[in-house]
Order: C-alpha cells, then structure tokens, then sequence
C-alpha cells in the first residue's frame, strides 16, 4: 500500500508518464520491484540494472540523491526520467523514478516534493533497516509528516476533505492555528474553499479577492514560489500596500504556499502563526512539499466537486421546480440526497392535473445511483408525465412503463406508486409497484396505511398490475416517500412506517391541517409538516446512504353543490335536453354569460354521441376554477379532429369545440368513454366552495 501511494503521488505530481521503485540487490544490482500501470514488455529493459549503467535510477542510488536522464528510456514517449535514491539507515536501499510526459526537467518544487515522496517511502518499506524515533520538529520526522498526510488525502473526496486533512495532519506539527486555502479561478479572483483558525468576517474578506489587488499572493502565484514572513513588521514593509489585510488578519507569521497541479497554479494554501516565529531551511522545504501534495488532491477534489455539482443540478432540474395548486389538492414535498457516497440517486416525486378537476400523483425511486440512474429516473417521469396527459388508469400505465424499464436492461429497476385521486367521488386510485404503501392522515387525526399486496418492481414485474382503492374523506393527508426516508441499517421498511405513522399521529392537529382552503397558510403548514417529517426519521442526515423523497398532498373532495348531472335519451332529442338543462343550471350557479356557449359545446358533444356512438348518454357539469362539461356514452370510439373541405357539409364539430373551449379531450372508461370541455370563468366570478385562483406553490 505505501509504494502504491508513493507511485501515485509521484506521478501525479510530476504529471508523469509512469512511475517505477526499483530495489537495491546484493551485489551491484537493482530490481524493479513496483511500477504503476507499467505493462511487463515495456518493463523488462529495466527490470534488473547493474551499477555500470546509466539508467536514472542507478545514478540516483550512486549518487545518494537526485538524478535526470533525458529521452525516452522504455519506449513509452517519455522526454526523460527524474529519479530519486530511496535512503535507508546505511546508505540507499532503492530508487523512486518517475518518466516524465512534459518538456524540460522538473523544478525545485516537483523535485522536492519527489525527495520528500521517497524519503516516506523508504521509512515505509519494510525491508528497510529500522530508523531512530525523529526528535520533533526535525527532518527525521518528514517521512512519518509525509505518510500521514499522503494517507489522508488520498481518502479525501471533497475539496472540504482536503482542507480539513491539512488542517489535522499539517498544523499541529508545526505548531500553526491558522489555516486558508484559496482557489484561483478564471476571474483571476481567489475563492476561499476552507479555512481553520481565522474569523468568518476575514475569511468573507479574503473571499473572491482579486488576485490583482493582492500583491503578496499575486508574487507567489507569478513565480510559483513558497513565500515565508516571520513577522507582521515583515509583511508590512514588503507588502505596504496590503495594509487592511494585515490589520484585519490577527496572525503574526506566515507560510504562502503555491499549490501546483498539472504544471499550472491552481491556488494557495496559507499555514499561519498567532506569534511571529523563524522558519528554518528543514520546515521551508518541507513546507512546500507538503503543498504540492495538497495541489494534487484538492485539483481531484475539485474536479469530483464540479462534476458532482453538476450531477446534482442536473436531478434537481429532471424533478419539478414547483408543485401546482389544484382545486383538489395543494401538495409540499422535499427531496434529500444522500450525504454518503459519490453519486446522485434517481428519487422523483410529481403532481399532474388531469381532466375534471382529478389529480395523478407520483412517486418513484430508480434502484441504484449514478448519472444513469438519474437519467433513467427523468425518463420516467416524463413517461408518466405523458401517459398521464392521455388520462389512462393506474394499471395500464404501469404496463407501459415496466415496459419501458425492462427495454433499458436486465440491471435497470424501479419501485414506482402511482395514484389518481377524483374529488367528486372521493376515490383514490392507485397501483403500486415494489414502493412503501401510502399512509392516509384523516381529519379526525387518525392515521392508518391500508394493507396491500404490493407489485414487484417496474422492470421485474409481469402484468397485470393490481389497482387499489381508497374512499378518502372530505379532506386528508396523504403522505407517500421513498425507501430512503423510512429505511436504514437499524430499521427495515416496515418499522420505518410505523415510525411515520407515530410522526404524523402526535403532529397532525385537526384544527391546524383540514381547514378547506388551499391559500398560503395550507401550504406553509404542509411545508412545516414535511420539515418535521425528515427531523424525526432523518435526524442525522449528513450519515444517510440514500436519497429520500417525501411528498405530502392535502386532499379535498368536491363540494356537491358544484356537480351537476343528467341522463339524456338516445335519439336527437337529447341536444335539445342538454341545452335546456344547461339553461337552468348555469343561471342557477350565476353563470349565465357562459350559456350560450356552453349549448354550443355540448350540442356538438351530444350530436357526436348520437350520430357515431351508442348510449347511454350522460351529461355532468361541474363549476371549479373552470366550468367543465361532460358528456359520457357506452362507446370508444375515438373523435378525432378533421379537415373539412369548403364544400363539405359537415366534419367542422369538432373545429368549434376546440375553438370555443379552453382545453378539450376525451378519457375512456371501463364501460365507454367521456367527451369533456373546459371554459375559464367569467372576470369576477367566484369559483365553487372549497377552491381558489389557481397559482403555482
């Protein structure tokens, strides 16, 4: 393990091609014990040097120190090799090279960096011959000062990682309190990506400087050189214009090291001191190469951190950006990544309307994480978005999505609950797929889960699918969540719902959540319940492993008052019933400017039915944020839109439904079909009880 650190830090460092350690033999030989990614065939003109050739790794150990050899030495496009004697407690024991990719041989701070790499090495080693305990502060204690912090950055993932293993593997050795690491960004401006021992109001300060204006940083960053001050009284008369850095700062001594990767500056790692203190030549180079080991890890941190970033952005825009206000529902939800691991989860969550005032809601979880999992999860959620629009049941629409899933591959899994929730009748309707059941919240504060077999996962299932129904009460909660919520290491699905189901029983006050108004206060009630939720069954959620998704829907069922409905008879004299009814019902509800309209979208509707369908024919109307006209018969054939020539006597019905209402369709039932319009409200007109403007939450 410690040669495989050595070989890669050494190679990052130097941004070199491979990275070889050779030991010394008996005799006048070395043998090439470790390489990197080196293939044998290109190993072996080096696999056994004698003490005669002029490899770098032979002069490094004749020498007792560092070596540089130009060219090409096995063949792989290197332009040379830098190579370093790996010291024991009687002289060199190996060598640690490294073939380099770029032009020119490496620089005072890739060489020391190297030494100090090889120096830990050796100590590693266990054939080594055994070493003195170092006294502090001495350069005996730079190999056990190098594998530490070698150690720790090499387990740190984020730039936090990274400066927070600095922060515990390189201060207190040398007796620092103070530490900032900035980045340098193509602003020229240097961002502060963590810091130890300093006030946030200087750390705000330091934040996005210009690298202009910051002539201490701006000398170090220009020639790539450590810059140490032993004194503020120093700081002052080298830097005077940096006056207000230096008030502000209440350091007194400071270590300004460049962090270089990939032979570029990429920011500054400042180690600093609350007393003025002497830096001897042992700690300076130490110091700096400490820094380009620290360049190294947080360029990769850094890059994870972006390409995470990105990831995220990338789920959190496939998930809704806002929840609609609906005559029927108001909703809240919260989704949580996980805090544990490296990749994005594919938990999705949505609320759709569908004609007549009904809701689809959804939530889904795509079984394992990574890009292509929330990938597939924005598939999905457009493929329910799109056969919800078509007003299909819960049960076929999971057949066309677990079709969808399987043609994805036999690793590609989704747990899914789909639900379409009818405020007249009070029904909710929902399949569920391989995904913790629906907890229902009633007003009287009673809270239950209703006991269901459960499909297998969408991708593992073979249809049918089962549908389930709930009769809800006038209003209620209904709470649906991802396994990430509810489950853990020391709790399995179904412990993690009760412990829901008690969250919501000592939570929900009738009085407070079932009010029959969907304005601001509901929602902010709704999204105090889901913070209160993810406390008590997340409570330490930066050690979560999963994503988690909750959702959270105050359901309200129609006021009677607003539905209407007829049968009509199955001959031409319905159109005439139908508008007659419609007379009578509107000037009921004060809709009277919508009548003549409305005779002309329903006569259509009902002349469809008798001309190219069958019965029986129903008429309903419903007054929500919208008038909505329904009319229902027993078959499914499918109207379609035509064109009609000028001289055609008919085929323009359709044409003037389209144009006189807002939205039209058609959704298909078990027994036939329903034909529906939708018309906005005369200005000034209240909508029916129990619902309100529609706007976004």
């Amino acid at each position: 393990m410690a040669l495989e650190l050595a070989l890669r830090q050494a190679k990052a460092c130097l941004g070199g091609l491979e990275a070889l350690v050779h030991w010394c033999e008996p005799g006048d030989g070395l043998l090439l014990v470790a390489s990197d990614q080196l293939i044998p065939a290109w190993a072996e003109p080096w696999a056994d040097l004698r003490g005669e050739q002029a490899a770098a790794p032979v002069q490094a150990v004749r020498a007792g120190g560092y070596a540089w050899v130009e060219g090409d030495a096995l063949g792989i496009g290197a332009s040379g090799t830098a190579a370093v004697a790996l010291m024991g407690g009687s002289g060199p024991v190996g060598a640690l090279s490294v073939l380099t990719g770029g032009a020119g041989e490496p620089d005072e701070i890739q060489r020391s960096f190297l030494r100090a790499i090889a120096s830990w090495a050796a100590a590693q080693v266990q054939d080594a011959p055994e070493r003195s305990a170092p006294a502090p502060g001495s350069m005996g204690e730079r190999p056990v000062l190098m594998g530490e912090l070698t150690a720790a950055l090499a387990e740190a993932v984020t730039a936090q990682d990274v400066v927070q293993a600095v922060a515990e593997r390189v201060m207190p050795p040398f007796g620092a309190d103070g530490l900032l690491v900035q980045v340098l960004n193509e602003d020229e401006r240097l961002y502060a990506v963590g810091s130890c021992g300093y006030p946030q109001e200087f750390t705000s300060l330091m934040d996005g400087f210009p690298l202009a204006d910051y002539a201490t940083i701006h000398d170090v960053v220009r020639t790539r050189t450590p810059r140490f001050i032993e004194s503020r009284a120093e700081y002052n008369r080298l830097y005077p214009s940096m006056h207000q850095v230096s008030t502000e700062s209440p350091k007194q001594a400071w270590a300004f090291l460049p962090m270089i990767a990939s032979g570029r500056t990429i920011g500054l790692c400042t180690v600093s001191f609350s007393e003025p203190r002497v830096f001897s030549d042992e700690e300076r180079t130490l110091l700096t190469a400490l820094s380009g080991l620290v360049g190294q890890a947080l360029e990769r941190a850094r890059l994870y951190d972006l390409e995470h970033a990105r990831a995220r952005e990338l789920q959190r825009g496939l998930l809704p950006s806002a929840l609609p206000r609906l005559p029927a529902v108001t909703a809240a939800a919260r989704y949580l990544p996980a805090a544990q691991g490296d990749e994005v989860g594919g938990d999705w969550y949505d609320v759709i309307p569908l004609s007549a005032d009904r809701v689809a809601i959804v939530i889904g979880d795509v079984m394992g994480h990574g890009l292509a999992e929330a990938a597939t999860m924005g598939r999905l959620r457009t493929a329910v978005s799109t056969l919800a629009d078509l007003d299909m049941p819960p049960d076929e629409l999971f057949d066309r999505l677990n079709d969808l899933v399987s043609e994805l591959g036999d690793d590609f899994y989704a747990t899914c609950l789909y639900a379409i929730f009818d405020p007249v009748s009070g029904t909710l309707c929902y399949t569920v797929a391989g995904h913790p059941q629906p907890v229902v919240v009633h007003p009287d504060g009673t809270v239950h889960s209703p006991a269901l077999t459960v499909d297998p996962p969408l991708g593992a299932a073979q249809p049918p699918f089962e549908t389930h129904q709930l009769q809800l009460p006038g209003e209620s909660l209904l709470v649906l969540c991802t396994d990430g919520l509810i489950e853990s290491a020391t709790q399995d699905v179904e412990q993690g719902l009760a412990r829901l189901q008690q969250v919501l029983a000592q939570t929900v006050s009738p009085t407070a959540y079932f009010q029959g108004t969907d304005g601001d206060d509901d929602v902010q009630r709704l999204e105090d319940l889901c913070d209160t939720v993810v406390a008590a069954l997340l409570p330490d959620s930066k050690q979560t492993t999963d994503d988690a998704g909750l959702l959270i829907v105050h359901t309200r069922c129609a006021d009677p008052g607003a539905v209407a409905s007829c049968d009509l008879p199955e001959d031409p004299r319905a159109a005439g019933q139908a508008r007659q009814y419609i007379r009578t019902q509107l000037t009921a509800w004060g809709l009277s400017e919508l009548v003549l309209t409305t005779e002309l979208l329903v006569s259509e509707l009902v002349g469809n039915v008798i001309r190219h369908a069958s019965g029986p024919v129903r008429l309903r109307l419903l007054r929500s944020r919208t008038l909505i006209c329904e009319v229902y018969d027993g078959s499914l054939n499918t109207p379609r839109i035509r064109r009609a020539d000028y001289t055609d006597e008919g085929g323009r019905g359709l044409q003037l439904v389209a144009a006189l209402s807002r939205r039209w369709g058609a959704r298909y039932l078990q027994d036939g079909k329903c034909l529906w319009t939708e018309q906005e409200l005369p200005n000034g007109t209240s909508p029916a009880a129990g619902s309100t403007s529609s706007h976004a939450a």
